[in-house]
Parts: structure tokens; sequence; C-alpha cells
């Protein structure tokens, strides 16, 4: 077999290694919140010290893998996120769990900068490397479906602690197809690290999560917050400043003036935003409101991801026929009109309800994912692959990250203000109480909190526990609904096909 078709098969591997762990974790929540003490808050550390840390440093691994070798580095990323997932099964808490997932996101970072520019080294752009971003986008409809029924047979018969356990052997199968089969590479030109990029851009990222998440808590006129938010603004403006003015920048802002480049980042980042984000809470609701075990939640998703997996090869066929806005927009416009119809949820209503919003969501999300693969690397030379696949990997787990946090914020705060409407004049509305129904509620801990509600009462407090609960999840959907087709619009506008590379690349110089 050719090495080209090795790579893919690598770089295959590895992106359904880290897809599968995101979305078996989803169904996997309420068991790690039940057997590890966990709080609403610790839920959405979950993902976002994940999130956080690899949108933090996949710039930096881009940059890396071009100077250092981008087989060695993705090697080095496969390892840490091996060794990290075997933490992340013996975590005895929350603190732990989360700490080990933020080492997760540190080899993730690294997998991620270099997958796609592994792809785009080996496959000449066109149909050919169309072909391969469709099987590239197949792979990560394939995990995304089978990821949330692994999750629940695993975490039903084995425990949460298997979901982790898993990564380590498929882990070491792509370290091993690495090291035998694929061809190193850099970026010749490559020079230094822009660390004062990666410290400024870092902190501030965690500054902002930290206080959006905090929010709610902490009030958000408190001290804590507004100083939260005004560090994060001042970092992100001094990173702006170092990022003109370094000779080498993890983020040259002169891609930018590329509408192309900017159209499929800000696409990356509105599908991010949206729909991946809102998962957290779309399982929260099938498991701590409805009910289901976490076996039967993974089922309720395939309609998702079956025409996720269905719809990603069609569209890398047509990734050579088809302009890429017109996918992109038709793809986000179908994300956002899905979560639109999924909103509107009634206390009686079945998961049933969220039927046509999962199809349509799912057959945006194939379609759109090749086509982000593809654009992002070959709006840019070559020689800059890895660094443009980073940039779109952070754009898109700044996405998850910020949308975790933000919606979170939102769901609390709209579902709280809900509570208290229905129960003004009682006990249950008084300072932080109804916050605290809308966590107990969205981290399945309801039971115990209303057991400390006199009896004559009791019913009253569920009843606007649970309908907080949808009045949140009901904006939050909506609103993401709303950002995806806010980045349908901009994607029609900004994508330009004459600024993709069509054309097949020079041929090599022969070796004498």
């Amino acid at each position: 077999m050719e090495r080209k078709w090795w790579t893919l098969i690598a770089v295959s591997v590895a992106t359904f290694m880290l897809l599968l762990d995101i979305t078996v974790v989803n169904v996997a929540l309420p068991s790690i919140r039940a057997d590890l003490n966990a709080s609403f808050t610790d839920l959405q550390w979950v993902f976002d010290a994940y999130t956080l840390t690899l949108a933090a440093l996949v710039l930096t691994a881009g940059s890396l893998a071009d100077r250092l070798g981008r087989r060695r580095t993705f090697v080095a990323g496969l390892l840490i996120f091996s060794v990290a997932s075997l933490l992340c099964a013996l975590a005895p808490d929350p603190t732990f769990l989360n700490l080990s997932r933020a080492l997760q996101g540190v080899g993730g970072a690294v997998m991620f900068a270099v997958s796609l520019a592994l792809v785009a080294q080996e496959f000449t752009a066109g149909r050919e490397r169309g072909t391969a971003m469709g099987v590239y986008g197949a792979t990560i409809g394939v995990a995304v479906a089978v990821g949330p029924l692994i999750g629940g047979v695993l975490t039903d018969s084995l425990g949460w602690e298997s979901i982790f356990y898993l990564n380590v052997p498929i882990g070491v199968a792509a370290i091993a197809v690495t090291y035998l089969k694929l061809r190193e590479s850099r970026d010749p030109n490559a020079t230094r690290v822009d660390w004062p990029g990666v410290a400024t851009f870092s902190i501030a990222l965690f500054l902002l999560v930290l206080a959006l998440i905090r929010g709610n808590t902490e009030g958000w006129g408190s001290a804590l917050i507004v100083s939260l938010f005004v560090g994060s603004a001042l970092l992100l403006a001094a990173f702006v400043v170092v990022e003109l003015r370094v000779a080498e920048p993890m983020l040259p802002l002169g891609l930018f003036r590329r509408h192309a480049f900017t159209g499929v980042q800000l696409a990356a980042f509105a599908v991010s935003s949206s729909l991946f984000a809102l998962f957290l809470y779309l399982t929260l609701y099938l498991q701590n409101y409805l009910g289901l075990s976490p076996l039967a939640a993974g089922v309720r998703y395939l309609p998702v991801t079956a025409l996720s997996f269905l719809v990603a090869p069609i569209a890398g066929v047509l990734l050579s026929r088809v302009q890429a806005r017109a996918m992109l927009a038709v793809g986000l416009a179908g994300i956002g009109v899905g979560l639109l119809l999924m909103a509107g949820i009634a206390a009686d209503d079945e998961w049933t309800t969220l039927l046509s919003g999962f199809l349509v969501t799912g057959a945006g999300v194939g379609l759109i994912n090749p086509v982000i693969a593809d654009v992002a690397v070959s709006v840019v030379p070559k020689e800059r692959s890895g660094m443009a696949a980073g940039i779109n990997d952070t754009f898109r787990q700044v996405g998850i990250a910020v949308g975790i946090a933000v919606w979170g914020a939102i769901f609390v705060g709209r579902g709280a203000d809900r509570v208290r409407e229905l129960t003004a004049g009682t006990a249950a509305s008084a300072g932080a109480r109804p916050r605290e129904l809308i966590e107990a509620a969205s981290s399945g801990s309801l039971p115990e909190v209303l057991a400390a509600v006199p009896a004559e009462g009791r019913q009253q407090v569920a009843d606007a526990a649970r309908e907080g609960f949808l009045s949140g999840l009901n904006t939050v959907l909506v609103l993401g609904g709303v950002i995806s087709l806010v980045g349908a619009a901009l994607a029609l506008w900004l994508v330009r096909e004459s600024e993709i590379d069509r054309e097949a690349p020079e041929p090599e110089p022969a070796t004498v």
C-alpha cells in the first residue's frame, strides 16, 4: 500500500481516538458526577479543561511540528494523550480528573495541529485531496456515530473509567503505524516559537472562560468577575500587539486579509460554539431530565451521528465540483435550523421532540466537516499547512470552550430567573437558591436537594426546578441556532473560490 494511504490511516485513527473520547464522555457525565461527587461546574470543566489547553497550545504545536518534524511531533502527541487518558481513568476526584483532561488537551493539541498537515503533504490539491478529506470527514462521522453507543455500553457495563482506558491500545497502535509507515517532513524556513504569544493568548482565554463559568455564582458585577474580564481583554490586546511585532508570530494576522481564510475560521468557530458546545446540555436533558441510561442516551444520538457519517463522504466528492462557500453556508444553515427545531421543549415531551433537529443538524455537520478541513489547508502555501491546520483547530476548540461557558452562564441564569418567578414568595426564590436548584437539576442531584425542602412545598419546588431547566435549555438552543445561521451568512460572504488552491502543485525536482 502506498505511503499516502498509511498516512491517512494513521491520521484517521488518531482523529477517531480524539473524537471518540469527546463523544463517549458526553454520555458518561452523569456517572462521573455520581461516582466523584462532581458539581455542575465540575462537569463543565471536564470539557473546558481539555478544550482550553488544546486551544491554547495547538498553534504552538503546529509551529513546533514545522520546525522539529511533523511525524516526530505527532508521535509525541499520541503518547501524551494516551498517558493522560490512563490518568483520567484512575482519577479519584473531580480535580484530578480535570487536571488529567488538561494534559489530554496538550496531547490533543499536538495531534490536531499535525494531522491535516500530514494529509496535505501526501495528497495533491484537487480531487485527490478531496477524496482524502472525505475519508477524514467520514472518520469524524464514525467517531461521532459510535461514540455515544460505545460510551453507553462501556459506562453501563464496566464503568465510566473504561471510556478512558479505551484510548491506550488505540494510541499504541497509532504510534506503531506512524513510526513504521509515515515519512518525516518539516518547514525548512521555520524558526523560533512565539512564546510571548502563547503566554498572552493562553492566559487571556483561561481568564475569559473562568469568568463565564463563575459569573452566576460570584455575581456578574462582582470585583472578581469584572477583573477577570478586564484582564482577559487586556491580555488579548497584548496578544495582538505581540503578533504584529514578533518576527515569527504564532498567529500571522496578515493571513486574515485573505477572505477565504477568515471565512473558514469563522465557520469552524460557528459550528463548534453552537452544536458541539450544546451537546453537553442536550446530554444533561436526556439523562438527568428524562432519566435515560448512558446506553439509552447513546442510542438517541444515532440519528444525528448516522446522518453525519453518511453525508461526509458525499461532501468529500463534491469538494472538487461545488463551491466551498455554498457547501459551508448550506451546512451551517442546516445546523442552525436543526437547533431551532430542537428548541421549544415542553415538560411532557419525550426525546422524539429532538428527532427532526437531530436529522437536520447531522446532515449539516456531515456536509461541512470535510469542507472546513480541506479549505483550512488549501488557502495557504503548502509549507505553512501545519500552521494553517493549527489555526483552524484553535478556532474549533476556542468555539467549544467559550461556547460551553457562555451557554452554561445563560442556561443557569435564565433557568434561575424562571425558578424565581415560579416560587415567588417562598424560601426557594431567595438568594442563590434558584441557581442552586438549576445546577442540581442539571447535574442530577435534584432529589438530594429536594430532601431538604419541607414536604408541603417540595412538589412546587421540584416543578419549578424542572421548568427552569427547560427554560434555560430552550434559550441556549435558540441562541445556538442563531450563531450557526450567522456563521452561514459570513461563510457565504467571505469564502472565495479564487483564493483556494485547486491546482495540482508543481512536481518535485528529481533527485540525483
